[in-house]
């Protein structure tokens, strides 16, 4: 193998040993196999080892759990013309989704589009209110599932996580020995990246329940992102959850394969600490592993090594060693729209923003 510029990128203990016929971690690796032909491709070895879910379109399709799905949906959101509409009849209401459940009827309505502006432009597309209360009845069955294989350093629409959370253990890490400097990184387009297939497949992996898997496609294949087999709607619960997915075979690479103990992950911006070599090493092998096995570009914009003693700019916050300072920009968008104080408030008071907030009356 040697001068195969694709195991050059990797340290050679994520390479299977036929002879032994299994790997000792009961995480999947990434290997490069070689074929009849001698031509070489990489895979995953041991995704077979993972635990697999039969059985769950009963507890999915349940009228307690849709039920349950409905009072989530609606959470301060409950005096709204659909929800209102919907509630009026309610159990009714609720019936008639189960049954569509029940005798594989569900087909998810249109979305309604509009743009928001906050860091960045995005296209949000908002289900109807009967497709969020399916999309919270599946989501309150499966995601446990999920989320118990998640690595503990992923911050995104996850209980007890956040950008809070993240912040803080960013710092941790740069307070850290031997971390002189950070890698950021940013998927290109995430969401509107995400192939249909390998998304089913990774889900698949995992839920066996052929009822299931089938109300998981309808969601998938219900919005047109403009790429036919790509793309899931922002604005989706459901999205938040399989976005986790499609990068928890990365997250396991980089922490079983790679070694590296010192990463974290907000959704699709990830950062790594270490050494200035080292961490030029892992940015070629994080882009080729994105590449071949999801299909993911990385922002070049947004792709940067620098030194931790400068500051880290992540998750809205720029981080020290010591401190934790607002984004700028972040205040200049408040100033200028003079939104929400509440908000602010809530984001401001997990920084050092003493002086600030009081500048601004808030304190």
């Amino acid at each position: 193998m040697a001068g195969d510029k694709a195991t050059d990128l990797l340290p050679s203990r994520v390479f299977y040993q036929k002879e032994k016929g299994k790997i000792s971690s009961p995480y999947p690796q990434l290997v490069l196999v070689s074929d009849s032909a001698g031509q070489s491709s990489w895979g995953l070895v041991g995704e077979d080892n993972m635990k697999t879910i039969n059985n769950i379109f009963h507890q999915v399709s349940s009228f307690e759990n849709i039920h349950l799905a409905y009072l989530k949906a609606r959470k301060d959101k409950r005096y709204k013309k659909d929800v209102l509409k919907f509630s009026f009849d309610l159990e009714e209401n609720l019936l008639k989704l189960r049954k569509e459940l029940i005798y594989d009827q569900y087909l998810p309505g249109k979305y309604r589009e509009f743009i928001v502006h906050d860091s960045k432009k995005r296209l949000i597309k908002a289900p109807l209110f009967k497709d969020r209360v399916i999309h919270h009845a599946l989501c309150n069955i499966i995601e446990p599932i999920f989320d118990r294989s998640f690595i503990f350093d992923s911050y995104a629409c996850r209980k007890g996580k956040g950008s809070h959370q993240a912040a803080r253990r960013a710092q941790v890490f740069m307070r850290k020995n031997g971390t002189p400097y950070y890698l950021k990184k940013d998927i290109s387009k995430y969401f509107d990246s995400i192939n249909h297939e390998i998304l089913l497949s990774l889900i698949k992996k995992r839920v066996k329940d052929k009822a299931v898997i089938r109300l998981i496609e309808s969601i998938v294949y219900s919005s047109d992102s403009g790429k036919e087999g790509m793309g899931i709607p922002i604005g989706n619960l459901t999205s938040q959850l399989f976005a986790n997915i499609y990068l928890d075979c990365f997250d396991q690479f980089v922490k079983h394969s790679l070694r590296s103990s010192m990463y974290l992950r907000y959704m699709d911006d990830f950062i790594f600490f270490g050494t200035k070599k080292r961490l030029q090493e892992t940015s070629k092998q994080v882009d080729l592993f994105l590449l071949r096995k999801l299909l993911l570009k990385i922002n070049p914009k947004k792709d940067i090594i620098g030194p931790s003693g400068n500051g880290l700019d992540f998750v809205g916050y720029v981080i020290f060693n010591n401190h934790i300072l607002l984004r700028k920009s972040t205040v200049k968008r408040f100033l200028k729209k003079r939104g929400d104080t509440t908000a602010f408030r809530a984001y401001a008071k997990h920084a050092d923003s003493y002086s600030l907030s009081k500048s601004l009356g808030f304190i």
